[in-house]
């Protein structure tokens, strides 16, 4: 089965790359005009200089990269950030420090991961109630811990 194909136009940036053979998830950079100091707490939108021509019936999913995240508590805010197939702007990454001390990002730094996965739409029908099931309405824990 072939790949799809996805279009980018890049201004000052570098195209997605995978990382090894099995990566579900492509490398997204920085492209900063200079250094960004993220503070504990802080959080800032970083750009790539990336702009996507997805194929309509799929979507980007931006998401952490694991070792920035175990080794300085550096996360993408909004994970998974949902890039739309008719989406045209440029690809930004909300980055945000959750650890103990300041982390530099410089441009060309690996900041984030973007995945394509299939995307179902569906359609809402409006009811006056819905089908019960054994678990009900118990969330948040309701199956044990």
């Amino acid at each position: 089965m072939d790949a799809p194909l996805i279009k980018c136009s890049v201004t000052g940036g570098f195209l997605p790359e995978y990382q090894s053979e099995g990566a579900s998830g492509a490398d997204l950079r920085a492209v900063l005009a200079e250094d960004l100091i993220l503070k504990p707490g802080m959080r800032a939108v970083v750009s790539t200089g990336l702009i996507l021509e997805i194929p309509r019936g799929l979507e980007g999913q931006v998401r952490p990269r694991s070792g920035m995240a175990l080794k300085n508590g550096i996360t993408v805010l909004n994970s998974p950030g949902t890039v739309d197939s008719d989406y045209r702007g440029e690809i930004k990454i909300i980055l945000i420090n959750m650890g103990e001390s300041d982390f530099r990002v410089r441009s060309g730094d690996r900041i984030a991961q973007i995945v394509f996965s299939p995307v179902v739409r569906v359609s809402f029908q409006p009811q006056d109630a819905v089908a019960s099931t054994q678990r009900g309405s118990g969330g948040f824990g309701s199956t044990g811990t």
